[in-house]
């Protein structure tokens, strides 16, 4: 049965992907010129030298813009307009405006030739004009949150990960992992995709992606049909950048930073006629040490086991990405790009933990032991994508379609070496360990992507379209332990081969349409999922194939163009993915291991939100109150043995309901002193007696974070924030509160086109995760710290932007 389904797959898959490039080249032959247009030569008159990217703009004879255009570099032009009489205007920076005489095209003479323009110079030359356009740091609307980056001084010398953790809403814990309002399950996309930078390792690939490759970060809290119902919290789309402006321009930036982050970016366009060619380049070398320390009690019969237990590590990184490729313009209202993403991390890891083990008091050692990991990894991957978008003469009518290839590959090989001493320094003898382990983790992706809008009426429109991925993985896992005669034998369990497949064909329609005030858009959504798990070496298969319908619907109020309410709804899936379901047992830390669940299911949960949005002359205010329920909610869960060893896998509790309040806003205190808050409230209910009686918690907590942006002098600002995660609770324990602030300055130089800007990141070294768990038989504190405090200066160029 199931090479018949992956056999129907693949050839639907085939076929949609030939009937896309078939409607893609039938579009782009369906894009004929209009009746007429008119055509000329721009050059300069004393030297008779071509002036390329001069605008020409054609009005009519009441003085109204009809068309307009650019010319190329020989100075040439040729624009569509419609029948009728124009004229037309010249302009070019320096040079005086030229006005044409009145012309006039006709269905006898479509075309129309104005010959050879000669521009004259202005009376007084003119310095060198560097424009500046700056956005605001968020835009707000009522459906998503759009983050403007580069306005942000913290995000300088950083990566996707800082970017998310400076954003409202958003917290990105010590190792990585990235939470939307306290909850983990979030779909992040890159381009409005999949990306391999949040794979086998979820979100923690981000920090290998440097800030200055992404233009702006897009936070949907309560997606429509149009998105895929993955991710509970909601979606974050990271855009990266690329220009389309005729000719060359881009931007540069070096970075230096303490402890060593070294790092280079580009980001190169060219537009030249119908071809606009873009490539980003980043390369950054980073060494980030770690601590981590963790006390527990383990309660037996009549004894109590201690373990005090310290690490301290070091990870060294070179990480190279580039992107490139190119957008051709059939027309400026149809437009195919192709692109290639390449990135490739390698990584050197080593951790030494200490393991101090007593009975009934921490006082009382018994003895120590000494573990280290020395891990070298290399994780290349590449992205192929080809997007075609075609707009209509009708404003919002378009079609949109993308086919992606994604590959991954990651070579892990680690050797742990582990000996016992008395509390007195004296090796314990027999107690000396030596292992290896051998992790190879491949990945294939193949998704391909269709979307049309087609309005009608005056304000509605019609959107559908469907999406099929296909995945592939592959881990081939290792443990070998060296035996008396030194040779390595296989350890039992830890020698197999897991398969992962995952299939997934969605379609979905939207209808929307807008009354006086009222406005209003419904849709639904249809997924069908087929995914198998295979431990090859055990012949252990598990296949999982279900059908769900994803409804969405937003109702929009808009008292006037300042001040608006929506109410959303919208029902999410959270998959259980490849980390989550894999058997696999780490192995860095010989007492506590971490591993996924095959036998999960896939949580569900249906959202509400209720928002409203305020502009005000100085400011914008923007208000919502949300509630989730979550049905077979998803928690990794620790259990210790008699002998004081912990194992934490994931486990699908009853559920959840949630509710909260958040609330962001910015306001411009004085011209010097702009400042922005966002603060989340939130309460939830969990539930997971069918685990374990007593398993069930009320948590209530908040999030805060709040930047002040002082313009000092001219081309001169200081930024500080300052953020709170508060204390939360969880059916084992809680996570205890993070404090931490970032402070920055920036400085125009090298004549407004560059900028230096200094960071300090985490100012007080605070930023630590801290928690506590408790079971029948044990209780656990642990104190960890994966990013330090860091000093980072930062250059960065603009080049003819």
């Amino acid at each position: 049965m199931h090479i018949f389904t992956r056999s129907f797959f693949s050839k639907l898959a085939f076929l949609l992907f030939f009937s896309m490039l078939s409607c893609f080249q039938l579009l782009a032959q369906q894009s004929p010129r209009k009746g007429s247009f008119v055509t000329g030569n721009v050059l300069d008159i004393g030297s008779n030298s071509p002036l390329p990217f001069a605008s020409i703009g054609i009005y009519t004879s009441a003085d109204s813009l009809i068309s307009g255009g650019l010319t190329d570099d020989e100075g040439k032009f040729q624009i569509d307009v419609p029948i009728g009489q124009f004229y037309a205007l010249v302009e070019f920076m320096g040079y005086e405006p030229f006005q044409t005489d009145p012309f006039t095209t006709s269905k006898e003479a479509p075309s129309y030739d104005l010959g050879q323009i000669n521009m004259k110079t202005s009376a007084s030359d003119l310095d060198e004009v560097v424009v500046q356009g700056e956005k605001t740091i968020m835009e707000l609307s009522l459906d998503k949150r759009i983050f403007n980056v580069g306005k942000d001084l913290a995000n300088a010398g950083g990566n996707a990960s800082d970017i998310l953790m400076n954003l409202p809403s958003i917290a990105v814990d010590t190792e990585g992992n990235v939470r939307l309002r306290g909850s983990a399950n979030v779909r992040i996309l890159i381009d409005g995709k999949p990306s391999g930078l949040v794979s086998f390792k979820g979100s923690a690939g981000l920090r290998q992606l440097p800030a200055n490759m992404i233009e702006r970060v897009e936070v949907i809290t309560n997606p429509s049909a149009r998105y895929e119902a993955e991710g509970m919290a909601g979606v974050i789309n990271i855009i990266l950048k690329k220009d389309n402006n005729q000719g060359f321009n881009g931007s540069f930036e070096v970075v230096g930073g303490v402890p060593t982050n070294l790092g280079f970016t580009a980001n190169l366009n060219y537009r030249h006629k119908k071809i606009n060619w873009f490539i980003n380049y980043g390369l950054t070398h980073r060494r980030s040490p770690n601590v981590n320390e963790l006390y527990q009690e383990t309660y037996g019969v009549d004894t109590t086991f201690i373990l005090n237990q310290n690490n301290e590590g070091e990870v060294k990184s070179l990480n190279n990405n580039i992107r490139g490729g190119l957008d051709y313009y059939f027309s400026e209202s149809s437009i195919l790009t192709l692109s290639y993403l390449w990135r490739r991390s390698d990584a050197h890891r080593i951790t030494d933990i200490r393991y101090e083990d007593s009975y009934n008091t921490s006082d009382n050692l018994q003895s120590y032991t000494l573990r280290r990991q020395d891990e070298t990894e290399e994780e290349p991957n590449s992205e192929i994508s080809m997007n075609y978008k075609k707009t209509f003469e009708r404003e919002g009518h378009e079609l949109t379609g993308t086919l992606t290839y994604l590959n991954y590959w990651e070579n892990s090989d680690q050797l742990f070496t582990q000996s016992s001493f008395t509390p007195e320094g004296q090796p314990i003898e027999g107690s000396s360990v030596v292992q290896t382990s051998l992790n190879d983790e491949y990945e294939n992706q193949y998704l391909a992507m269709l979307d049309y809008v087609q309005p009608f009426g005056k304000e509605g429109k019609f959107e559908s379209g469907f999406r099929t991925s296909f995945r592939e993985m592959k881990n081939d896992y290792l443990v070998m332990q060296e035996d008396e005669n030194g040779d390595f034998d296989p350890i039992p369990g830890l020698d197999n081969i897991f398969l992962y497949d995952e299939n997934i064909l969605a379609v979905y329609g939207i209808i929307g349409n807008t009354s006086k005030k009222w406005s209003y858009q419904g849709g639904i959504r249809v997924e069908y999922t087929d995914v198998k798990t295979t431990l090859v070496e055990t012949d252990e298969v598990n296949p999982r194939k279900y059908t769900n319908l994803f409804p969405s619907a937003h109702l929009t109020y808009n008292i006037s163009q300042e001040n608006a309410f929506q109410l959303s709804y919208s029902r999410r899936v959270r998959r259980p993915v490849y980390n989550d379901l894999s058997p696999y047992v780490t192995l860095s830390d010989s007492r506590n291991f971490f591993s996924g669940n095959p036998d999960l299911n896939p949580v569900y949960t249906n959202a509400f939100e209720l928002g409203h949005i305020k502009y005000f002359d100085k400011g914008t205010l923007f208000t919502t109150i949300y509630y989730r329920n979550t049905v077979d909610k998803i928690e990794r869960l620790r259990s210790v043995n008699d002998e004081g060893f912990s194992r934490t896998l994931p486990y699908n509790l009853n559920g959840e309901n949630s509710f909260g309040v958040e609330i962001s806003s910015d306001y411009q205190l004085y011209d010097w002193w702009k400042l922005d808050f966002n603060v989340n409230f939130f309460h939830a209910d969990i539930d997971g007696t069918n685990i374990q009686n007593g398993y069930e918690t009320k948590t209530t907590s908040w999030l805060f974070r709040q930047t002040s942006r002082f313009t000092i002098a001219d081309g001169f600002d200081i930024q500080i924030r300052a953020n709170y995660d508060a204390k939360q609770k969880t059916v084992q324990g809680y996570r205890k509160g993070i404090f931490y602030m970032d402070l920055s300055a920036s400085k125009s130089v090298l004549y407004d086109r560059g900028t230096l800007v200094f960071n300090v990141t985490d100012i007080f070294n605070s930023r630590r995760n801290r928690f506590i768990n408790e079971g029948v038989n044990f209780f656990t504190e642990g104190n960890s710290q994966y990013q330090r405090r860091q000093f980072i200066l930062t250059l960065s160029y603009r080049l003819k932007q």
